[in-house]
């Protein structure tokens, strides 16, 4: 295994908080990948929140941290996934 060029990209790879989907943040559906972050982070025993602060942290961790070689495109289905995600857990203000 070749050793990852950022912090970053190992917390990518290796999170232990969540077990995620391979490539869930490339899918191109918001409500999918939500549901996955979500179905994730019901079932981990190991995060130190609820699900949603989980769910929602690992989103922002991946954009703040992919953010500039993030395609326009991208970034608007990952932002598209948070207001998702919001109404999943029926956090709507």
């Amino acid at each position: 295994m070749t050793k990852p060029r950022r912090w970053s990209h190992r917390v990518t790879k290796t999170n232990d908080a969540l077990d995620l989907d391979k490539g869930v943040f490339t899918w191109s559906d918001p409500r999918r990948i939500v549901l996955s972050l979500k179905r994730s982070a019901e079932a981990s025993t190991r995060r130190k929140t609820k699900p949603f602060y989980s769910a929602m942290s690992m989103l922002n961790f991946y954009i703040n941290r992919a953010g500039r070689n993030l395609s326009a495109d991208r970034k608007q289905i990952l932002e598209q996934a948070k207001s998702e995600l919001r109404k999943v857990f029926k956090r709507i203000k």
